[in-house]
């Protein structure tokens, strides 16, 4: 009796212990601070295997999707997405990020969708679906989704995400672990941040603070790049105008509300002009 109860005193010093370990790691993670903003954020998923799994899902997308065989579309993609990664790539070296700034590989393709959709992957993949130019018209348009996704990817959201889920679906197990154990879950996890009983009142206020948070972002980034960030405020207008069956409501919605979105960017504004004045005198 007493050697089981050494045994069990002893299995509780290590579980205490470990769960100490794992909290003070948790604890950790979450001192990471999104840029510009400084909002703190969970991370439990390293960079490199972000940047690992997106370049194999990327790799997967391309092959089982059609590039768009518009050239002239494509070209200004690549035009204005490159312009605004250079000026994503200025700020993080300006702003002591020399090695983050190296991480990113950027890459931009226009995939043969009606879908209005584009999405930036860690590691700086970027797909921008043909369903959204008729939507975003100009380059000053595109400018705003471009520099709203790749916001996403620079504020790490998709490692945030990808954090939570883990959390919440397998019990915040290493990505890495996860993705021998339970591969198909994992990869579900990835492609879509949340999984089902955790939607309402967890993880979908993260996703419209990481919204707001990427079209703030986006707004900086596009206006140091030489786009005029007022376009942000036509361009969402237009957005809601095509969207014809209409929005979910808010609170069960990973983006903001239409007017709450619209006003938000009315706020950012004037800080976002300040920058778009620096550009031009560069």
């Amino acid at each position: 009796m007493r050697r089981l109860a050494i045994n069990k005193d002893r299995f509780r010093h290590v579980a205490r212990r470990t769960f100490l370990f794992l909290g003070f790691m948790v604890g950790i993670a979450a001192c990471a601070k999104a840029p510009i903003t400084g909002r703190s954020q969970l991370h439990l998923v390293p960079d490199s295997e972000m940047i690992t799994m997106a370049n194999q899902q990327y790799t997967d997308f391309l092959k089982a999707n059609k590039l768009s065989t518009d050239k002239r579309a494509t070209a200004q993609v690549r035009l204005v997405g490159g312009r605004v990664a250079g000026a994503v790539d200025r700020w993080l070296r300006e702003n002591g990020m020399a090695s983050e700034a190296k991480q990113y590989k950027w890459e931009f393709n226009l995939v043969q969708s009606k879908e209005m959709n584009a999405w930036c992957m860690p590691g700086g993949k970027v797909v921008v679906y043909t369903g959204l130019l008729p939507v975003t018209k100009t380059d000053n348009g595109l400018a705003v989704v471009l520099g709203h996704e790749i916001a996403h990817a620079v504020a790490k959201h998709g490692s945030e995400r990808m954090s939570q889920a883990l959390l919440a679906q397998l019990g915040g197990v290493a990505l890495s672990t996860a993705l021998h154990s339970q591969p198909d879950k994992t990869r579900s996890l990835w492609l879509n941040a949340y999984g089902v009983g955790a939607q309402v009142g967890y993880l979908l206020p993260f996703s419209r603070t990481q919204e707001s948070e990427a079209d703030h972002l986006g707004l900086i980034f596009m206006a140091m790049a030489g786009y005029n960030p007022d376009e942000a405020v036509n361009f969402w207008q237009r957005m809601v105008a095509a969207n014809k069956g209409g929005a979910p409501p808010e609170f069960l919605s990973s983006h903001p509300a239409d007017s709450r979105r619209i006003s938000q960017i009315r706020s950012w504004l004037p800080e976002a002009r300040r920058y778009y004045t620096q550009s031009a005198m560069r």
